[in-house]
């Protein structure tokens, strides 16, 4: 039997629950006034985990995804709960039609078969058969096994890959890792990766440039600084455990149906960071570090010919400095093109995210779908 009630006792059990919600919010987090604050201090309770003296232990496989937890949890509450917050997508869609990265697997390809049936029954069903390189093409994450170091520079016309001298992210050795050449990922693999859902600090840095970045021209320290001054979120800075998403202007070039000569000119060369920024995401101990470009590292269309030397201040024998230094060395998770146009238009400087990487067991890479939520 219902009861209908009391319309002064419905509005009334409203109204307490209404204050009910806002004391705990507050409780939660006592130092963020109005839970409107993204650039003020971290709610009470959010202890982020970081590294010890030796990193994060020698058996550790998923780098500083060990900061994820109910401490960046925490911090995404305040952004998901403003009434104004939206949902940015910010991957590309996965489409045949995209552009094709010639450095992935295989090129997308869907095949649409046709509508089924189950006998003796009403349903009709559809459904594809997808063939593409899963971690290499779209929007995609690097897993930490993605990149390791030989101990010498190769020299292909002395003889084939010495592999077998490989060392990646913490100590891991190739026979520990991919000990034969049809061997999944044995270890830090992206299947290791947890969910991320953690704060992330978006910066522009075409609105800092007054223009999109041209290919080869790296974001260094101290323009991660100025950019941080600029979005009037220095005083917050960036902490451990958050996720830095970086618009360089490039994605301008990303068209969806795209033609052959587009294709080949997004992905031909690149802006990216630093090795000096890479360092200093690395001291803030940063889960993942994307931005809106093919490759994170700055790359000439010449260097990848053989023309050119790499860009300025990378490593030696290692033109690829940025994915050596994050994935092999700091343990920070890299994701390659985004699509942050609309949020950074909005002005969200500082967000939610949620990252869920597929977990295909030994694989390298994966395609992924990142979501932002954050108030313009």
């Amino acid at each position: 039997m219902s009861r209908e009630m009391n319309p002064c006792v419905q509005s009334a059990r409203a109204l307490c629950m209404s204050w009910t919600v806002s004391i705990l919010a507050l409780c939660a987090f006592p130092s963020i006034p109005g839970l409107t604050r993204a650039e003020g201090p971290e709610p009470a309770g959010s202890i982020v985990p970081t590294p010890g003296p030796g990193g994060w232990g020698v058996d550790d496989e998923i780098g500083n995804a060990n900061t994820m937890g109910r401490g960046t949890r925490l911090r995404c509450l305040p952004h998901m709960i403003k009434q104004d917050a939206k949902v940015y997508e910010l991957g590309h869609e996965f489409s045949e039609t995209m552009p094709f990265s010639p450095f992935g697997d295989a090129p997308v390809d869907f095949e649409f078969t046709p509508t089924n049936g189950v006998p003796f029954t009403k349903h009709a069903f559809n459904g594809e058969i997808l063939t593409a390189g899963i971690g290499s093409q779209g929007t995609q994450m690097d897993a930490l096994g993605h990149f390791g170091a030989l101990d010498q520079i190769w020299d292909p016309f002395a003889g084939p890959l010495p592999s077998g001298t490989a060392t990646y992210y913490n100590g891991f050795q190739q026979s520990q890792v991919k000990p034969s050449a049809d061997s999944p990922l044995l270890k830090l693999g992206i299947e290791k990766v947890p969910p991320i859902i953690t704060s992330a600090v978006v910066l522009d840095a075409k609105e800092y440039l007054g223009r999109p970045m041209v290919a080869g021209e790296f974001i260094t320290a101290e323009d991660i600084e100025a950019m941080l001054v600029q979005q009037g979120i220095s005083a917050r800075g960036i902490l451990p455990g958050d996720a830095v998403y970086i618009r360089t202007g490039w994605a301008e070039k990303w068209t969806d149906p795209s033609p052959i000569p587009s294709a080949t000119e997004y992905y031909a060369e690149g802006p990216g960071l630093a090795v000096s920024a890479v360092q200093y995401l690395a001291q803030r101990t940063v889960v993942l570090v994307a931005l809106d470009n093919p490759f994170t590292d700055p790359v000439l269309e010449c260097q990848l010919d053989g023309s050119c030397p790499p860009t300025e201040g990378t490593l030696p024998g290692l033109p690829f400095s940025v994915h050596h230094l994050n994935l092999a060395v700091f343990g920070i998770y890299q994701m390659q093109n985004l699509s942050l146009t609309e949020i950074a238009d909005d002005d969200v400087n500082v967000a939610c995210t949620i990252v869920l990487p597929l977990r295909l067991r030994g694989a390298s890479g994966s395609t992924v779908r990142p979501i932002a939520i954050g108030a313009p």
